[in-house]
């Protein structure tokens, strides 16, 4: 299926007049793809009890009659949330319960993003081979090697073709299409997902690519390799400048309040998810096309004005980029127009809480008319976060500059837990 360009929008307070959205343009000066930043080597925080049953997993036949065994040390094999949201319960297993110095940190979450990622959405076949396909991935992904770091997602959809709906986490469906989106359906869902993050392009690549080796039977639905331009920390905080030239980053906590962090990005106990699901989290990606020459035409303050902050993140307000604007004094719009991004997606209003999710974004060019962002948000309730965020940005000027086209919704285990299967790594 092809994706028709952007469109015709409805004027908004910049004033300025709706118009066709042209083909679109190459990336910014500057910003090329293969830009690298050392990345950090931040560790998770030492694991804390939830209350959690510490009972171990229950064994679970996997279909087609294949008998699975795991283990503590296999489960934490797929690099899972234990390394972010220090969640894990005291095991009675056989081995012990796992401290922080033990496994892999997750990327993109409570440590500073590498500038380069690659996601790679699989197809697997049904019954014990969608297990065995789980399995194969998590024996590499813990360590893949090079200063790389790897993770993988389940799709609502394996959890189907492994024979486990039943152990499906409650808020995980396929990705629905939200108001104004053209989904493509060669760019979203997948049964898993692989995101490998590096140094550099070359280096994720290798790495990923040994990582699908070792699933011969698994197909790739969609591939997008990202990066992040003028990739910096500040204040705690990983900053880059986007395509359209603004730097994103501001609004999420700090890497030195890490207890925070993981607070909206795991889910909870008690949240009534299945119990393998508690300390893990909901992982959305989106696949946001960018329209960068129409932007190109905008005067700079009309582009604030549709954003909602000044290019280097400081409020229209003259809030400090980490602050919070008094909208309330702005009832109006006159500052910050009402249809403005960061306003339409947090106005502050009573009753409308504040969006409870840790977001990422990558740039991605594959040509002069596919260029955009690779948005990661992680959060313990879908609702509560990303998509709640999302039916308020219905409308939002932003709209006549951008088009999403694919992505999807994902879970990533805290193994720790136990499993929705046991398998042998």
């Amino acid at each position: 299926m092809s994706t028709p360009e952007l469109g015709a929008s409805p004027p908004s307070p910049t004033g300025r007049a709706p118009g066709l959205v042209g083909r679109l343009t190459g990336p910014r000066d500057g910003m090329s793809p293969e830009r690298t930043v050392t990345p950090g080597d931040g560790r998770c925080p030492a694991t804390q009890d939830t209350g959690a049953d510490d009972t171990p997993a229950e064994r679970v036949t996997a279909p087609g009659g294949d008998p699975g065994a795991v283990t503590r040390r296999g489960a934490m094999a797929l690099g899972g949330l234990a390394a972010v949201c220090a969640m894990a319960a005291a095991d009675s297993g056989d081995e012990p319960a796992f401290a922080a110095a033990d496994v892999a940190p997750l990327p993109d979450v409570l440590l500073p993003p590498a500038p380069h990622v690659v996601l790679t959405a699989l197809d697997v076949p049904p019954g014990a081979d969608a297990v065995r396909s789980l399995a194969a991935l998590a024996r590499l992904a813990r360590e893949p090697g090079g200063g790389a770091r790897a993770a993988i997602a389940l799709g609502s959809s394996w959890f189907d073709k492994a024979g486990l709906a039943a152990s499906r986490p409650l808020g995980l469906t396929p990705m629905p299409s939200f108001v104004g989106e053209v989904l493509d359906a060669a760019l979203v869902h997948g049964d898993l997902l692989l995101q490998v993050s590096a140094a550099t392009a070359e280096l994720a690549r290798q790495v990923s690519g040994s990582l699908l080796r070792a699933v011969p039977g698994a197909g790739v639905r969609w591939e997008k390799r990202g990066f992040r331009a003028d990739s910096r920390l500040s204040e705690g905080r990983a900053l880059a400048r986007n395509l359209f030239g603004f730097v994103e980053g501001h609004g999420n906590p700090s890497f030195r309040s890490s207890p925070d962090a993981a607070e909206m990005a795991c889910v909870a106990a008690g949240s009534g998810e299945p119990r393998w699901a508690v300390g893990g989290s909901y992982q959305v990606i989106r696949i946001v096309r960018f329209a960068t020459r129409l932007w190109d035409l905008e005067p700079v303050p009309v582009q604030e004005r549709v954003m909602g902050r000044r290019r280097d993140g400081t409020w229209l307000d003259g809030t400090r980029p980490t602050g919070r604007p008094a909208f309330d004094a702005d009832p109006e719009g006159r500052i910050t127009p009402l249809d403005a991004h960061t306003r339409r997606a947090n106005p502050g209003t009573p009753g409308v809480a504040a969006p409870r999710m840790l977001r990422r974004g990558y740039s991605y060019h594959d040509g002069p008319e596919d260029q955009g962002m690779l948005f990661m948000a992680f959060q313990g309730d879908l609702e509560v976060g990303f998509a709640g965020v999302q039916r308020r940005l219905a409308g939002q000027s932003l709209d006549r500059y951008m088009l999403t086209v694919g992505g999807g919704y994902y879970f990533l285990p805290d193994l720790s837990h136990g499993t929705p299967i046991e398998f042998t790594v």
